[in-house]
């Protein structure tokens, strides 16, 4: 299992994860744990079109350099 570390959280909500884990019975870092299943259960998975869109779209207006011109250009290198 992995380890998690989070930092510079304010102690207003420190203060509330605490009192919401002692009203659950949970310890707070219990009570974390819950809290990120929940939220990310309910999250889908994004799929490669729907990545490849996004990443379109981040790129969109750049100027590309074509595929065939960067494998050409590696082969000269050598």
């Amino acid at each position: 299992m992995a380890s998690l570390s989070v930092r510079n959280l304010d102690d207003d909500l420190l203060a509330r994860l605490k009192r919401r884990a002692a009203r659950r019975g949970h310890s707070a870092e219990a009570e974390v744990r819950d809290i990120l299943r929940q939220v990310l259960s309910g999250e889908a998975e994004a799929g490669f079109d729907d990545l490849a869109a996004e990443l379109r779209a981040l790129t969109a207006g750049r100027r590309h350099t074509p595929a065939e011109q960067l494998l050409r250009e590696g082969r000269d290198e050598r």
